[in-house]
């Protein structure tokens, strides 16, 4: 399996917004991140499904300033 198949299936998660939105992050904007943007994309995807929409939609602030870019990018997807 390839790496990019591999975030691919990563980013398939229990709950539909989820999927939407980080399917259309993956397709749309991944690609131009550089690499520390990129690592920042996969900690991201190591949270819960609970913890993560909770940043997604704006109810938890973002914990570190590394991640507030990737979940500033997914918040717009």
């Amino acid at each position: 399996m390839s790496a990019m198949n591999r975030l691919r299936w990563k980013c398939r998660r229990g709950t539909l917004e989820l999927d939407l939105v980080l399917q259309q992050f993956l397709a749309r904007d991944y690609a131009m991140l550089d690499a520390a943007a990129r690592q920042a994309f996969e900690a991201l995807l190591e949270s819960g499904d609970e913890e993560l929409w909770a940043l997604v939609s704006g109810t938890t602030p973002c914990p570190a300033p590394e991640l507030a870019q990737i979940v500033e990018r997914l918040r717009a997807c």
